[in-house]
């Protein structure tokens, strides 16, 4: 018998030919796959969004300040703020008196109407009344002539009834015509005596705006000029510190947001502040405030700067 020859099976070969086919796409070159990948720069400069993005980024970078600078910032706001406020006491009360003048004469006219109305609806109830008496005259006429024609001593009484009845309707609409007479001479006295109380606050009135209208056509100019620094000044300092300064000034009673160091002491509630806090306020490397009131502390450098 002849014998039988094993002819060997190539295993591995195909398998690495697989591997390497499979990893022919994988293998590609960067320079390939760079080719393909658009730059960053190109994708940013594509869409409009991200160009606004980046002009918000580099505007961002530029207003960026140091610490001192905010603090010369806040001081000079202050100072602005302050010259505004001044200019507003100069005008004092009289906003307040002008509102409180219009509310009162508003309040008086709708006093005035509702009496008009009530004495309208009096009249309107007094010639019901004298109408009703009317009718009740002439039942009693009618009542009188059937007198004459009775059959009965029956008839008679209940005629007789129904004129006591209609006499007595007649008493009350008597009685309530001058109720309503009263009442509404009453009404009138008050019409009148409003009316007049009603002119003399219009001329009040009249007066408060002429003096305000004076001040404010003297200093309206100045405080817009002031408040256009003021708006303009709020560009320099970040969100997170105006909202600080318009807190702190809204609760300090004389809006005092940003106070100097005078005498060692807060210029704003006058209490001791510790060298520590001195030394670090004439650094400026971070804003200080007082540990008692609240308000932004600034050294005489910042002030002098300012000034």
């Amino acid at each position: 018998m002849a014998k039988k020859t094993s002819i060997p099976v190539a295993t591995s070969e195909p398998s690495k030919l697989k591997r390497k086919v499979a990893s022919k796409p994988k293998s590609a070159s960067k320079k390939e796959v760079k080719k393909k990948e658009p730059k960053e720069e190109e994708v940013l400069k594509e869409t409009p969004a991200t160009e606004g993005k980046l002009k918000k980024e580099q505007t961002d970078e530029k207003l960026e300040f140091s610490n001192e600078q905010k603090l010369v910032a806040l001081y000079n706001l202050q100072q602005i703020d302050s010259q505004v406020d001044k200019i507003r006491i100069i005008r004092g009360e009289l906003p307040l008196e002008v509102q409180d003048l219009e509310d009162e004469i508003a309040g008086l006219e709708t006093r005035v109407d509702n009496y008009i109305q009530e004495t309208v609806m009096i009249e309107k109830s007094m010639l019901e009344k004298k109408n009703a008496i009317k009718e009740s005259q002439t039942l009693i006429k009618r009542y009188e002539e059937q007198q004459m024609n009775v059959r009965n001593n029956r008839e008679y009484d209940s005629l007789t009834k129904e004129i006591e009845f209609q006499n007595l309707e007649i008493q009350l609409s008597e009685k309530r015509i001058k109720e309503f007479q009263g009442t509404h001479e009453i009404k009138k006295v008050e019409i009148d005596r409003l009316q007049s109380v009603l002119e003399e606050r219009r001329g009040d009135l009249d007066v408060k705006k002429n003096e305000l209208d004076d001040i404010i056509t003297e200093t309206e100019k100045e405080e817009n000029e002031l408040i256009s620094r003021s708006e303009k000044n709020q560009n320099y300092i970040e969100e997170r510190l105006l909202t600080a300064y318009s807190r702190i000034r809204k609760n300090a009673r004389n809006g005092l947001a940003v106070v100097q160091i005078e005498r060692d002491a807060c210029g704003g509630c006058f209490n001791k502040i510790p060298p520590q806090h001195q030394l670090d306020i004439r650094m400026h490397k971070k804003i200080i405030v007082c540990e008692y009131c609240g308000r932004i502390l600034v050294d005489d450098g910042i002030v002098n700067y300012v000034k």
